[in-house]
């Protein structure tokens, strides 16, 4: 097996190009290996298979240095740099992220999880290697569905008037997760669809030298491309065509379906091992806002690259019509595309994941919140049981959103408030609001929820007691409820329940009306504590004798952890606060 003997890139250059090609067989064979096993990013690796051997094979890394944007088809770029171990052996599967990392190998230069940054960075690299007179090749990977971004194009801007060598590989399969959206892609058809020759080229636009390659995936090609503009004096682009999911016919088929799997048994035309067979908030959310269009043509839904992430499959995606609307990868845009959708007389919602809301904080904070357009956002996987990969992590969200002024920020605590909260959200005409989407699992109630939001900041007595008051924020209400039980049953003393409901403001009337009965308050919430809710209720006893306990996420980059490690590490379980308050 040729894939065994490969330690490092030095071990590639051995082969010829008919052995390179048996290499890209066990390769996509180590890849189906961990895949089927372990899940992870499907289509974006098998798509990259040649290109990475082809990179290696011409260049010298770690001193010639590969940046992957977004880095989730880095799989083969670590068999190859002397993990391929983490891909042929399930016991060290665990050794190795799904994507780049420095604590890895010398090979990564940095944790990349997130879109249209591998140009920016890799230009930074490059004006560092000028200015200290050294001499390497600074390759920046980037897929087309990465374009999008307007960091990419930032860099790409940057880039194009500097008089040094510098390489941009695009890996332009036509696909982003989803399809693509916007302008510049009607350009890379037309590149495409010329062999690169048509007179109208966005890389040239900018200022880059270009190259194209009509087939990603013919070895001999790549490395004869890849040969010719090594050690160029110049910033050139080399356009790969390529086929997501290349080698695997369902992932080729269907590739949005394939752009990340779980485990899964090969064979399948759609894998469906591991996937959740009960009904999420995904789904519910996706036909709660298709009614709402229906009955209303001003309502439209906001997606910036992952339709999915509230179920918007292609057939949901065509069934809303004119009423959906994927920027692509650029959040920004679309929160200020929301603001302006709402200063119209429009009621857009806007989802993605929490951590790719930390990319708008510019806009929700001067294009929406500044002028009060009363726009909908939905925050996805806030919670630390959501994505746990260190790029991902969905726990920063309340103290970046709550503290900017006008925003009014939800935290629901079962899905019949939930759904109250955003039918409220889109029809108010006030403020923008943004909306936590549970992430603990479909909790419903047979309680009567409340249905207007318009009274700000007004939390909710669930439970009367004295003495202890426990006020438990959105997912972490069921654990609020255990741990008043806790307490209840260890002291004898039956603890106040409050649901908060409001992360953005102080219900200062309750607030002040517990001090006349209770000497302790415990605040919970599934974020990190630094600047949170909590800390907002231990600011307003500040000056008093109440006793508050705060309890969330330490401020911290956790990777790829355990959720119940990582809450019994903070202390977040019944018992634990329950000895901690008694």
């Amino acid at each position: 097996m040729l894939l065994e003997k490969i330690n490092s890139p030095s071990d590639l250059k051995k082969l010829s190009i008919d052995e390179l090609t048996d290499l890209a067989v066990e390769m996509r064979r180590a890849l189906m290996n961990r895949l089927t096993k372990k899940g992870g990013h499907f289509g974006p690796n098998f798509g990259f298979v040649e290109a990475t051997i082809a990179l290696h094979y011409v260049f010298d890394s770690p001193n010639d240095k590969f940046v992957f944007d977004v880095s989730h088809q880095s799989y083969c770029h670590k068999m190859l740099t002397g993990r391929k171990d983490a891909y042929l052996d399930e016991a060290k599967f665990n050794e190795v992220s799904g994507y780049t990392n420095p604590d890895e190998s010398e090979h990564d230069f940095f944790n990349v999880g997130h879109t249209s940054t591998s140009v920016s960075l890799a230009s930074g690299l490059a004006k560092a290697r000028d200015l200290k007179g050294e001499k390497s090749n600074i390759v920046a990977i980037i897929g087309d569905g990465s374009l999008s971004g307007g960091e990419a194009l930032e860099g790409i801007d940057y880039i194009g008037e500097q008089d040094t060598n510098f390489i941009m590989v695009v890996n332009d399969n036509d696909m982003s997760i989803a399809e693509n959206h916007g302008g510049l892609y009607k350009n890379l058809k037309e590149l495409r669809d010329s062999d690169g020759k048509c007179p109208n080229n966005i890389f040239k636009a900018f200022g880059l030298d270009y190259v194209y390659v009509a087939d990603g995936h013919d070895l001999k090609k790549l490395i004869e491309v890849f040969q010719k503009v090594k050690d160029i004096d110049h910033p050139i682009a080399v356009h790969l065509n390529t086929v997501k999911g290349k080698g695997y016919k369902p992932a080729e088929t269907h590739k949005e379906q394939w752009h990340w799997c779980a485990p899964f048994k090969e064979g399948l035309e759609f894998w469906t091992e591991g996937r959740q067979s009960k009904i999420g908030y995904d789904s519910l959310t996706r036909d709660f806002l298709l009614e709402k269009m229906k009955n209303d043509p001003k309502v439209c839904t906001i997606a910036a690259g992952i339709p999915t992430n509230i179920g918007f499959t292609r057939e949901f995606r065509l069934q809303a019509g004119k009423q959906f609307v994927d920027v692509g990868i650029a959040e920004e845009h679309a929160v200020a595309l929301a603001s302006g959708m709402a200063k119209n007389g429009g009621k857009p919602v806007f989802a993605t994941h929490s951590s790719f809301f930390q990319r708008t904080y510019d806009q929700v904070a001067q294009d929406l919140c500044i002028n009060s357009n009363p726009a909908t956002l939905l925050v996805n996987t806030a919670s630390v049981y959501g994505m746990n990969d260190v790029t991902h992590l969905g726990i920063y969200d309340i103290p970046m959103l709550s503290n900017i002024p006008n925003l009014v920020y939800l935290a629901p605590t079962n899905a019949e408030e939930y759904f109250a909260m955003l039918d409220w959200s889109i029809e108010q005409d006030k403020y923008p609001v943004a909306v936590r989407i549970p992430c603990n699992g479909v909790i419903h109630t047979d309680k009567e929820v409340q249905k207007d939001y318009s009274d700000l900041n007004k939390y909710q007595t669930v439970q009367s007691g004295s003495k202890i008051a426990v006020l438990a924020l959105g997912d972490f209400f069921q654990l609020g409820e255990a741990t008043a039980k806790e307490i209840e049953e260890r002291s004898g003393v039956k603890p106040t329940l409050i649901n908060p409901r409001f992360i953005t403001g102080l219900d200062e009337k309750l607030l002040e009306e517990l001090k006349k009965s209770h000497t302790t308050v415990v605040t919970i919430e599934d974020g990190s504590i630094e600047g949170g809710f909590g800390e907002k209720i231990a600011r307003f006893y500040g000056p008093s004798g109440m006793k508050v306990f705060n309890y969330g996420l330490k401020k911290e980059f956790v990777d790829r952890y355990v959720a119940k490690e990582l809450m019994e590490k903070n202390r977040l379980s019944p018992s634990l606060i329950a000895d901690d308050v008694l």
